[in-house]
């Protein structure tokens, strides 16, 4: 198994499932049992597709700016197509999704992980 060694990106993975757990239960206090799954599920859609991103872009040896510009590409790919067909799977399968806990749990979490640039090495 893969380490991730990048601690800005252990970090911010870190704030995402704490980030989820607390809208979990806002959304579960708002709109009950079906408004807290679709939270965390909003927001573990994120977290598998950049948990994906790190631990493509953590594979050591590479030396040069083009095999650097090539993975994070690719790793950047893999991420987006998660992203949809996870998103694609939740909305097709989960009848009782509440829309608005499953797009802002996932929306912050997008936020929260762009937020590793602040964390120093």
């Amino acid at each position: 198994m893969r380490r991730i060694e990048s601690k800005p990106i252990r970090t911010v993975l870190r704030w995402q499932v704490y980030a989820t757990a607390v809208l979990a239960l806002g959304a579960g206090l708002w709109a009950g049992l079906h408004g807290a799954v679709s939270a965390v599920l909003g927001g573990v859609v994120n977290q598998i597709a950049d948990l994906a991103y790190a631990l493509l872009v953590s594979g050591g040896g590479i030396r040069t700016a083009g095999n650097t510009l090539r993975t994070l590409f690719r790793a950047e790919g893999v991420r987006v197509l998660l992203i949809v067909m996870l998103l694609g799977g939740v909305l097709t399968s989960y009848k009782d999704v509440v829309h608005p806990a499953l797009f802002l749990s996932f929306v912050v979490s997008v936020i929260v992980f762009r937020m590793a640039i602040l964390v120093k090495e």
